[in-house]
């Protein structure tokens, strides 16, 4: 991608033209959340104008316009991860509400005691939580897969710990502290050699990498709109067909139903019966304009570019005065994690704050990975498609000057 294409397609964020504490804003907090695109801005703003309806309850015409386009959505996920069916795209308000999903309605139908849950050292809290809920109430028991030297999955220890009792394996597909991108092919085959289910975290994976659940073979999988340059409150929960079916509902109300008697209730079908309640209507069709944005572009390009610049911010790091870079995974995507040595993470990025400079600090909801490196947290800079060689620049000419300074 050339400065040109670039410049053009960083045009499209209108945070990113802002001033910060006197400052142009250098944005590197993306795998906390990503800036939205004005074609994502115009979506909102378009439904909320013209077409503000609740959806599959009326006939007039908002709500008709309404629902064509909360369904379109749908149909926009599912052709972006290579979903089999549509029916299968269930509406969450992010990638957390998805894997509570699985863990309460399959976790907590499916599961008894001494059952193996697996689980990676590199774990999101999002996906480690429900799965404890999940196992003090069942009898299940948590596995944790270790990681070797590099910040890579141990592989080797993952495949030892497969076996008769396993009956799920969750894991995220890259990972939200140090980028790491886990071999997800590899863990889905493995898994499903010993029978076990398999749900993948996709909340990191889906602005950097092309996603195709057929093709990695899982069971579940799941991510969130505002990673991928679209609005917050809304996600989405892949999942087979025969599973979701065989699922009871977990949350109840409106729209999940068929019939409905104090007698007792009959349940609407796929994917209804997992979506109580008014939907985030905006929400989906802003994800789904999010979508339509990457799609638009030339992914491989992208690609290119976030790997070529994720390289040269580790180069750069790497010759800052007290720094340690903390994981260097075989393959990498989006994240950056460090430490200052003679800086504390949160002073770091106070300062770097005020220069105009917004990333991460502290341990990234990821506590049980660094309890395991034996740290409480760190910086994080995260990358994204906008992002560019000065923004880089900044931050290691900003990072020199306190390394100097301390």
């Amino acid at each position: 991608m050339n400065q040109q294409q670039h410049a053009l397609l960083r045009g499209q964020f209108p945070a990113l033209a802002q001033e910060v504490n006197g400052h142009p804003l250098i944005y590197l907090d993306n795998a906390a959340t990503t800036q939205k695109p004005q074609a994502v801005l115009d979506a909102i703003n378009h439904y909320y104008r013209a077409d503000n309806a609740n959806v599959h309850r009326a006939a007039h015409a908002l709500s008709g316009r309404a629902t064509r386009a909360f369904e379109d959505a749908r149909e926009t996920v599912a052709r972006f991860i290579n979903a089999p069916r549509s029916h299968e795209v269930i509406w969450t308000r992010g990638t957390t509400e998805a894997i509570n999903l699985v863990a309460q309605s399959w976790g907590m139908s499916e599961l008894k005691a001494g059952d193996e849950i697996l689980l990676s050292t590199l774990e999101h809290h999002a996906n480690i939580v429900p799965w404890q809920l999940v196992a003090q109430r069942t009898g299940a028991v948590i596995r944790v897969v270790p990681l070797d030297e590099r910040g890579d999955l141990d592989m080797a220890a993952y495949l030892a710990m497969l076996g008769p009792r396993t009956r799920l394996v969750s894991v995220a597909h890259v990972s939200n502290a140090l980028g790491t991108v886990n071999p997800v092919e590899q863990i889905v085959a493995a898994a499903k050699a010993v029978g076990a289910l398999t749900l993948i975290d996709g909340a990191q994976a889906v602005a950097h990498l092309e996603v195709d659940v057929q093709a990695i073979g899982c069971d579940f999988y799941a991510f969130s709109g505002h990673k991928l340059y679209g609005p917050t409150g809304i996600g989405v929960l892949w999942g087979r067909t025969a599973l979701l079916e065989r699922m009871p509902p977990w949350q109840a109300g409106g729209e999940m139903i068929d019939r409905v008697s104090f007698s007792g209730t009959t349940f609407n079908s796929l994917p209804f019966k997992f979506e109580a309640g008014t939907p985030h209507i905006a929400g989906a069709i802003g994800l789904a304009a999010a979508i339509d944005f990457v799609m638009e572009q030339d992914r491989g390009l992208l690609a290119n570019h976030e790997e070529a610049l994720s390289d040269y911010l580790v180069a750069g790091l790497q010759q800052v005065p007290g720094l340690r870079l903390v994981g260097e995974p075989g393959q990498r995507a989006g994240a950056v994690s460090f430490l200052l040595t003679d800086i504390h993470p949160q002073d770091a990025a106070t300062l770097l704050d005020m220069q105009g400079i917004a990333l991460r600090v502290g341990h990234h909801c990821a506590m049980p990975l660094m309890e395991s490196l034996g740290i409480g947290g760190t910086l994080r800079a995260s990358l994204a498609c906008y992002n560019n060689r000065d923004d880089v620049d900044a931050l290691l000419a900003a990072l020199h000057k306190l390394s100097d300074f301390f």
